[in-house]
């Protein structure tokens, strides 16, 4: 390829081939797919499977998790500064006004659209896959529309079949003060029975044979929100404090929290308001559910919006309390607490990139190429056209141009 057409292309295409890089030099770091919560190391007896269509349709697919993977100090960020970014971007590249002002607005649309994409668009997902089929992959915290946030629409069926998408082989329907207990006969996964108590500045999810209380005598205080945990147990079921709420508004009670009977803590919420929960919030947790034998789990608390669960449960029938369950994330969400909000505009672009498996770069890769190759192709200029004046492949029109208009004379 001659030097100048190599020029050319780098001169037309300086993004592709600044992403092309990115793509390569972020393996040099990689993520692994997946991180046990509780330890931090990458579980080496599952997997996490990729449609066909998925990797196909990488740079889409990766794009969308990562946008479904933002917390929400970090969504608004990337928002504004890739909106704002690309409107100025636009305003200031040559052109006519018209054509300058077109650019300015579409560029921040299609983040806009992008982001609306990656909470309703149906599309492809990865599926874990354990290696021991005794191991039940469960959710503990999920909704259906019966929530007062939840999607409309958003149907038990919907949401068994969000959960099978995603290897899932059994959740708990955890709706806000609203019990579940609808049969579920031909459903893709079982789906059991619960609810997510609204009481005072905490959400109790309760698991198990649950029955409609007054939630009126756990409004009033901590002390009387404590309580609700020893009513779940004369039920039958048990309590677990949810995420974001014990974090937020009950950080100093978690030791009352375990003197009133909480049967254990969501560590993983990939719900965006709980995906700030940050590591050292975590290992606190882990180490007080530790000491008391307490679960641990992680939830999706899926509402129908939203494609990808960022977390999986491995549940085990043979071991009870704090090792009854082995929680499996996202490394990206997990990321979310260990950046700045304001770097989510190039930090999450690269925990994506990071995060890409082979197969991924090399979808990444290749369109990447397949774009270069569409666009049009660059002429080299000849240097006994105008040597000193060449600048761009018009350079043999614009000389014919010349001939023409000097004979004219």
């Amino acid at each position: 390829m001659p030097k100048i057409v190599r020029m050319n292309l780098l001169r037309r295409y300086p993004i592709a081939f600044i992403l092309m890089a990115l793509v390569i030099v972020s393996a040099l770091a990689p993520l692994p797919p997946l991180v046990d919560a509780v330890t931090g190391a990458p579980p080496y007896d599952v997997d996490l499977t990729r449609p066909a269509l998925y990797t196909l349709l990488a740079p889409v697919s990766d794009l969308l998790d990562a946008l479904t993977f933002l917390s929400v100090g970090r969504a608004w960020w990337f928002l504004l500064v890739w909106v704002v970014g690309l409107a100025v971007w636009g305003l200031v590249r040559s052109g006519s006004r018209p054509r300058r002002l077109l650019r300015a607005t579409l560029g921040p649309l299609a983040v806009v659209a992008l982001g609306v994409a990656a909470v309703l668009l149906p599309r492809p997902v990865v599926q874990l896959a354990p290696a021991d089929s005794t191991l039940t992959v469960i959710d503990y915290h999920a909704h259906t529309a019966a929530s007062h946030d939840g999607r409309p629409g958003w149907t038990a069926r919907d949401l068994a079949r969000w959960h099978a998408a995603q290897g899932f082989g059994a959740s708990y329907v955890t709706d806000h003060n609203a019990i579940f207990d609808d049969d579920t006969t031909g459903y893709p996964i079982p789906l059991l029975p619960g609810v997510e108590w609204s009481v005072y500045g905490q959400h109790v999810v309760a698991l198990g044979p649950v029955t409609m209380i007054d939630r009126a005598a756990y409004n009033r205080d901590t002390p009387g929100m404590l309580g609700l945990f020893a009513a779940l147990h004369r039920q039958g079921a048990i309590g677990l404090a949810s995420l974001p709420e014990y974090w937020r508004n009950h950080w100093d009670d978690l030791d009352r929290f375990v003197t009133a009977g909480v049967d254990g803590f969501e560590i993983v919420n990939c719900a965006p308001k709980a995906l700030a929960f940050p590591a050292a919030a975590r290992t606190r947790v882990l180490e007080l559910a530790r000491a008391h034998d307490l679960l641990v789990v992680g939830a999706s608390d899926n509402h129908g919006w939203g494609r990808a669960t960022c977390v999986w449960n491995l549940s085990s029938p043979s071991a009870h309390g704090y090792r009854a369950n082995r929680v499996l994330a996202r490394p990206i969400a997990l990321a979310q607490a260990d950046w700045q909000p304001w770097t989510a505009a190039y930090t999450q672009p690269w925990l994506m990139l990071r995060g890409l498996s082979w197969s991924e770069r090399s979808s990444w890769l290749t369109w990447i190429l397949v774009i270069l190759s569409s666009g049009p192709s660059p002429i080299p200029c000849s240097t006994r056209c105008c040597p000193t004046s060449c600048r761009s492949a018009g350079c043999g029109r614009r000389r014919n141009a010349a001939v023409v208009a000097m004979r004219a004379r």
